[in-house]
């Protein structure tokens, strides 16, 4: 079974597929003068447009594992995150705090989904 990548530079790819699975690097906003409601809508868009270039969509994500520079913005993050969710089709998850790449990166998320 071929392995398709997406994205791709000497460091990583923003999308692998195989055997029927998309896994998606860690995806993290462009404008990082905002706070965190808009980076992670700005996150999660790039995760569906990766999504979309798999053929699936966020109704089919396994697992999810969110970063943030500060726990404290768990409950806007989750707000944010609650919104973009469709009922019923939450993933596995696990959300940490961690020193992302700068100071100014306040989440990152990368997810696994199921394309067939």
């Amino acid at each position: 079974m071929s392995i398709q990548r997406s994205g791709t530079n000497k460091r990583l790819s923003k999308l692998v597929v195989h055997r029927g699975i998309a896994y998606l690097a860690g995806q993290v906003a462009d404008n990082l003068e905002a706070d965190i409601s808009v980076q992670t809508r700005e996150t999660l868009a790039k995760i569906d447009t990766l999504l979309a270039e798999a053929g699936t969509d966020k109704t089919r994500i396994l697992s999810a594992q969110i970063w943030l520079a500060s726990m404290e913005d768990a409950p806007k993050m989750n707000a944010v995150w609650e919104a973009w969710m469709p009922e019923g089709s939450a993933p596995a998850r696990a959300t940490v705090g961690a020193p992302l790449a700068t100071a100014r990166h306040l989440v990152e998320i990368k997810v696994v989904a199921a394309i067939d």
